[in-house]
């Protein structure tokens, strides 16, 4: 059977579809005293396995290059990030990490991982358990997504 054609897997689709969406949400809300907006956040998480050109960081957030653009020239004037020649391609430009972009980064993953562990705490041990292994089903959809 087709999977467009499979009413448990179209169900099992928009359910996965919705949780994700409250769970943005949710990631959205654990850091709302930071300095630092999501958007900026995401765009600085991008960034930290050694600089990554300004239309996948376009792609990745689901804006237009220009609005990427924005979010990294708010991010150069802060100091958190620069933009720099793409070594592979003479003609691209890849925007990377500062020190104090690293520093903010790490900051802010800990005070959202701080608020999560508060609200995995509530979770009995068979959900956390649950919750565990559903990670790496969970991390093989979105490499099947970015592929």
């Amino acid at each position: 059977m087709e999977p467009e054609n499979d009413p448990r897997l179209q169900q099992l689709a928009q359910d996965f579809r919705e949780a994700l969406r409250h769970g943005v949400y949710l990631v959205r809300r654990l850091d709302a005293d930071g300095e630092l907006s999501a958007a900026q956040l995401s765009t600085l998480k991008m960034l930290l396995d050694g600089g990554v050109r300004v239309g996948e960081i376009a792609r990745n957030l689901g804006v237009r290059v220009p609005s990427a653009t924005e979010q990294i020239i708010k991010l150069e004037k802060a100091g958190l990030a620069r933009r720099e020649a793409d070594p592979d391609d003479s003609r691209a430009v890849r925007v990377v990490l500062t020190a104090e972009g690293r520093d903010a980064v790490e900051l802010a993953n800990r005070r959202r991982n701080a608020v999560m562990a508060g609200i995995l705490e509530s979770l009995t041990d068979d959900e956390r358990r649950a919750l565990a292994d559903a990670l790496p089903v969970i991390e093989k959809i979105n490499s099947a997504v970015q592929n």
